[in-house]
């Protein structure tokens, strides 16, 4: 049924009103699943995993509620889910990608996409803002434009003011906490990509991508155990080629100071149908195999993390 004039005037002062709060108002943005004690030096981050769509947001987007999930992450926090019971939190975000992007720079804004001119300090000329998916990303999947038009600035300052600076705000202190428990703290950032990837000459698909932002972010004993416990399982696994990890690996991952990051990528034709967003068979074997896999990870000897030659910074 077709809106009056004024009910279509007040629509647009309603979703000028309401802001990122009101969006996670029922919902929370994030959480963190964690038992009653922290039993390993690890945190598992999954940050492209949200699928609350606020309706408000959905009610600017271009795309309908199939289409604007091409970018998530889906399922990723619950394949993951199994290390809480193993002693580690997991920090899941409840917002999906499309909305904001945590993996990014808090500032990498695309001035194309607002009314208003952007702050002077926004990063707008990174290779992540050129290719629409900077902090407010204006793509999903393969090339869809999120938004008929431009946003008013107010929208993209206020998701980062209220969503984003909590979201690191949180993962910051997970990290703090756990290296001022053990020495020293592994992230561990979990994330999924389309089937549709390729690697190598042979463009051989793989099924797990491990990126250390080549050799900066983790220590080589760490990296090398990953690949080669997830080899052992029969997947194949690919280093750093195509996605070596984003913000969240390079800006955490701090071997020389015991803080180190690793990203897993994980096909999604594992445990899922990209079209119809439905879990397959394959997803209940895949999340053992993925406890398993992290159980092993964090029976590694603190010293040989520690201790032995890491990459120079």
């Amino acid at each position: 049924m077709a809106l009056s004039w004024h009910e279509k005037a007040s629509f647009a002062a309603w979703l000028r009103v309401m802001t990122a709060a009101e969006d996670f108002c029922t919902t929370p943005p994030f959480e963190v699943r964690q038992s009653a004690e922290q039993r390993v030096p690890f945190v598992f981050n999954s940050p492209h995993s949200g699928r609350h769509y606020p309706e408000r947001f959905l009610a600017m987007s271009r795309l309908d509620r199939d289409a604007i999930r091409r970018s998530e992450d889906c399922y990723v926090e619950e394949l993951f889910g199994g290390v809480v019971g193993l002693g580690a939190p997991i920090l899941a975000a409840n917002f999906p990608r499309a909305y904001l992007d945590v993996n990014r720079e808090p500032w990498e804004l695309d001035p194309r996409m607002f009314v208003e001119p952007v702050p002077s300090f926004a990063n707008i000329r990174s290779a992540r803002v050129a290719g629409g998916l900077g902090t407010i990303p204006k793509l999903v999947g393969e090339g869809l434009d999120i938004y008929a038009g431009r946003l008013p600035l107010f929208e993209g300052m206020d998701r980062i003011e209220t969503v984003y600076k909590p979201y690191h705000a949180t993962l910051k202190r997970l990290l703090v906490h756990t290296q001022a428990q053990f020495g020293y703290a592994v992230l561990i950032d979990c994330h999924s990509m389309p089937a549709s990837v390729r690697t190598g000459e042979n463009g051989v698909r793989p099924d797990f991508i491990v990126g250390d932002r080549f050799g900066t972010s983790a220590s080589r004993t760490l990296t090398h155990a990953a690949i080669g416990l997830l080899s052992a399982m029969g997947y194949a696994v690919a280093h750093n080629k195509p996605y070596a990890g984003g913000f969240i690996t390079e800006h955490y991952g701090r071997p020389v100071r015991n803080l180190h990051a690793l990203q897993i990528e994980i096909n999604r034709g594992l445990y899922m149908d990209e079209r119809s967003f439905q879990r397959t068979s394959g997803f209940d074997a895949l999340a053992d195999d993925l406890r398993r896999f992290c159980a092993d990870l964090m029976s590694i000897p603190d010293g040989d993390i520690r201790d032995l030659p890491l990459a120079a910074e």
